[in-house]
């Protein structure tokens, strides 16, 4: 019997007069937080621009290929034409790319006058940022419709449209589908709202024959007015809270969601520089803590940026050959953004600022209880860079005695420090005289002489053409 495995990636189930902001621009990025840090988590692609999709999802399933099954509702009824084997390595990209990061920065001699000064000139600058006959029969009297059927790389695939849910779940069960429990309730919205089911198994020969150990991901494309993902289908066979991060490439602006809260998690702010030990500790334990305060009942923005460049950079931009893998159907390769009736032009470096697609990472953690309906999305013409970043400054190790502003610079740092701890604790729920500890705040008070703060070229696969 073949298992039901509604993919995860639809969910199986960032005023002294001496100010120290200045200093950001000497920094350099130390590390990243990606997918791996949550157990639970898939991952999926959504290239959107007008009413045309392409959706790339990344299969990570673990068993016996005989017991694979995926299950998505989809728009519309899939021709051949508009299903792909896609890349893994675009996934992972696309998550070193816009993970969430740490920044580490290193403060200046205060007792070098020149750059003191030159210092506090800039201050306030910001920081840097069965037979034949009898299926037939059977199918009819279940309400179910068989719209398509053919193969795409090691995928066996069939396209289902049916007329009620408990005829759905039957003939899926009786054509050797072992469905969850609660699946024909489940089914039941997508039904109603007239849409079809992509159901695809593995071709074992054909899985054998293409040399890939692990399942490749699969790409539909399609035109809909619908700009949706269907989370609710696979919560039935969901065991606890799940992590699902989307990547949004679109053409102008944000995404966010329209039936549920987006939230930009918190970001740019200073940490202490132990953290730097355990970075992924630190963000599952803020990600946890801020999931937790909003009830998991958003959806929170990790990284929104134009992928012509980045700052810092955790990794590369991805070319305009791997945005075509990930399903930027727009980019047109003689360099004319796509544009219908633009005159062909030679493809040249694009200036700073100027990009043919805009990420957005969106990252959710939902249950059946709090997100009862499926996420539905908009873009919007916002264009303001955000990214998850975190940032570790690391105090000058003289003397108080050095110079004058060397004690001015102590006290300062002595704040930071405490400020430091504080935003820990709020941002992790960890225990702040325990922070407080780690930092080692008395030795630093005591450095100070105070006790200053207290001790608190691939073709584009999709079926339309530009015009």
């Amino acid at each position: 019997m073949r298992s039901l495995c509604i993919a995860r990636a639809f969910a199986a189930g960032l005023a002294a007069s001496c100010s120290l902001s200045a200093q950001a621009f000497c920094g350099f990025y130390i590390g990243k937080a990606d997918t791996t840090l949550f157990n639970e988590a898939s991952q999926v692609i959504v290239a959107r621009d007008g009413e045309r999709t392409v959706i790339s999802m990344q299969n990570d399933y673990r068993g016996d290929l005989k017991e694979f099954a995926l299950v998505v509702p989809v728009p519309t009824v899939l021709r051949k034409g508009q299903v792909n084997i896609g890349d893994k390595r675009i996934f992972e990209r696309l998550d070193a790319y816009s993970a969430p990061r740490l920044a580490e920065y290193f403060d200046e001699n205060p007792c070098d006058r020149r750059r003191y000064e030159s210092r506090d000139m800039m201050r306030g600058a910001p920081a840097a940022a069965a037979p034949a006959q009898e299926q037939s029969a059977m199918r009819k009297s279940l309400g179910v419709t068989i719209e398509a059927s053919y193969s795409v790389g090691e995928y066996d695939i069939v396209i289902l449209s049916a007329k009620e849910s408990d005829g759905l779940e039957t003939w899926l069960t009786q054509n050797g589908y072992r469905l969850p429990r609660g699946a024909s309730r489940a089914l039941a919205p997508y039904i109603r709202q007239n849409m079809k089911f992509f159901v695809a198994k593995v071709n074992l020969q054909e899985q054998a024959a293409s040399g890939f150990s692990t399942l490749r991901p699969l790409q539909f494309a399609f035109e809909s007015e619908k700009f949706m993902l269907p989370l609710r289908l696979g919560m039935i066979n969901a065991r606890g809270p799940q992590d699902l991060i989307i990547y949004m490439l679109t053409r102008n602006g944000r995404v966010e969601t329209t039936n549920y809260r987006t939230v930009k998690l918190p970001a740019n702010m200073d940490l202490p520089p132990y953290i730097k030990g355990d970075f992924g500790g630190f963000y599952k334990a803020m990600f946890k803590t801020q999931a937790e305060k909003d009830g998991n009942r958003a959806v929170y923005t990790e990284y929104f940026w134009d992928m012509s460049w980045c700052d810092p950079c955790a990794a590369n931009p991805l070319s305009q050959d791997e945005l075509r893998q990930a399903g930027v159907f727009w980019l047109d390769r003689w360099g004319n953004n796509g544009t219908p009736g633009a005159l062909p032009r030679p493809l040249a470096p694009m200036p700073a600022g100027a990009s043919q697609a805009m990420l957005t990472r969106l990252h959710v953690r939902y249950t059946p209880d709090t997100f009862p309906e499926d996420l539905a999305f908009q873009e919007t013409r916002d264009r303001a860079n955000f990214q998850a970043r975190y940032v570790l400054r690391h105090p000058w190790k003289g003397s108080v005695n050095e110079c004058p502003e060397a004690q001015t610079y102590l006290q300062q740092v002595n704040r930071r420090q405490e400020n430091e701890a504080r935003q820990l604790a709020s941002l992790t729920g960890w225990n702040l005289s325990s922070i407080r500890d780690r930092m080692d705040l008395r030795s630093a008070n005591d450095r100070s002489g105070g006790r200053e703060g207290g001790r608190e070229g691939n073709e584009g696969w999709w079926p339309w053409k530009q015009n």
